[in-house]
């Protein structure tokens, strides 16, 4: 007795049980990076290790927009310090960091204090905003400000600002005197 083609077919089938359902989700395969996304993340990582922007831009712990900012490090004087807060000093250079993106906004600031540091520039003010028209991480610019100013080795102290330089949107900031000037005033005073 033969069997024919479909009773083997049959015969071979039959401890197979049927699915519950015949839909299939295809799998998402994560794209490999092209060639070009390669070198760009290369670049990338060159541009980080060669950076001297020292500044951390992780998560930082938010201010409410309305607050004021204030620091002074250890040897600055409370008289200095109460003179910066009332504005007594000449503003000799300002930044405006409105608007920016965290990445540029941290860069321009870093530049701008040690350009000012190298030039004696000793007092300049920053410009933040408050953030309010941000809804979901408001006075987020002014946070990482505050952070930043702190992290900053040439920055003695900062404050905000008087309402007529900008009020709680903006910031005093004294900076170091450069090595140039400070090699100056111990001649100058050693003369005497």
């Amino acid at each position: 007795m033969s069997l024919s083609d479909f009773d083997l077919f049959l015969s071979s089938m039959e401890d197979v049980e049927p699915l519950s359902h015949d839909t299939i989700k295809p799998q998402q395969l994560k794209p490999q990076p092209s060639i070009s996304q390669q070198e760009k993340r290369k670049a990338a990582e060159a541009d980080l290790a060669n950076d001297e922007n020292y500044l951390r831009s992780e998560l930082v712990e938010l201010i409410a927009p309305d607050s004021l900012l204030s620091y002074k490090n250890k040897g600055v004087q409370e008289g200095v310090f109460k003179n910066l807060r009332l504005a007594k000093y000449q503003i000799d250079a300002t930044l405006d960091l409105h608007g920016q993106p965290l990445k540029s906004a941290r860069l321009a600031l870093f530049d701008f204090i040690n350009d000012c540091h190298v030039k004696n520039i000793r007092v300049v003010l920053v410009r933040h905003g408050i953030g309010i028209k941000n809804k979901k991480t408001p006075g987020i610019l002014k946070s990482y400000t505050n952070k930043w100013l702190q992290e900053l080795s040439s920055v003695l102290a900062f404050h905000t600002a008087l309402r007529q330089h900008g009020g709680i949107g903006a910031t005093y900031v004294l900076i170091k005197k450069s090595d140039e000037k400070k090699h100056e005033n111990r001649e100058r005073h050693a003369k005497r």
